[in-house]
């Protein structure tokens, strides 16, 4: 017996092509959207970290600044230490400066020649005296500039003829006034402490002031 099939099969078979196009258009959408997903989860989980990091970053940044600022203020304080204590190191070298300038005074000052005025600034020693002659100024000058180790390069500023005492008297003397400016030396460390033992050992001897009033020869 032969059989027949009446039913409109290319209708059928193309409908069922249709669904399995739909559904195999919904399983590729579905999937894509899965992947989409699954990558902008990633994505957000590595943003997530590199801002994890960048705050990480930026409070160690922070720390860091404050520290600088720490640093920077105690740099300023150690400055301000330094500077102290190099203050004090110069009171300390200079505070036996006068001493010695006065002994060396009266240990070069020549016979005929005494001060009449001493003034210091800073490294600068100012002094007017009067001598009996122009020759006893020159020793003075020579002397300063090469006996002496804590003076140096002695100037003379003036020197010009005076009357000592009335012009109308017999005892009226001719004698020159002088002006003169040295330098004081820079001491030097290592000669420091040597000059040290003399100081305490000419410490009894009062005070330099006296032996200049007696170097201080008055043409009398």
């Amino acid at each position: 017996m032969i059989r027949i099939n009446l039913l409109p099969h290319r209708e059928m078979r193309r409908d069922r092509r249709k669904k399995d196009f739909i559904a195999l258009l919904l399983f590729t959408v579905l999937v894509a959207g899965a992947a989409a997903l699954l990558v902008a989860f990633g994505i957000g989980q590595q943003i997530d970290a590199q801002q994890a990091r960048n705050d990480y970053i930026k409070r160690e940044n922070e720390k860091l600044d404050a520290q600088i600022k720490e640093i920077a203020q105690l740099r300023q304080e150690i400055d301000a230490l330094k500077a102290r204590q190099q203050a004090v190191e110069n009171l300390q070298r200079d505070r036996t400066l006068p001493v010695h300038v006065m002994d060396e005074l009266v240990k070069h000052t020549p016979q005929g020649v005494y001060f009449r005025q001493l003034k210091q600034e800073d490294r600068k020693v100012s002094l007017i005296g009067v001598a009996q002659s122009n020759e006893r100024v020159s020793n003075l000058l020579r002397s300063l500039a090469n006996d002496t180790p804590w003076l140096e390069r002695p100037e003379l500023v003036e020197i010009k003829a005076a009357q000592a005492g009335k012009a109308e008297t017999r005892d009226a003397r001719r004698v020159y006034e002088f002006a003169l400016n040295a330098m004081i030396k820079a001491p030097v460390v290592p000669e420091a402490k040597p000059a040290a033992k003399p100081l305490a050992e000419g410490a009894g001897p009062a005070a330099p002031v006296a032996p200049v009033a007696a170097a201080s020869r008055s043409p009398r």
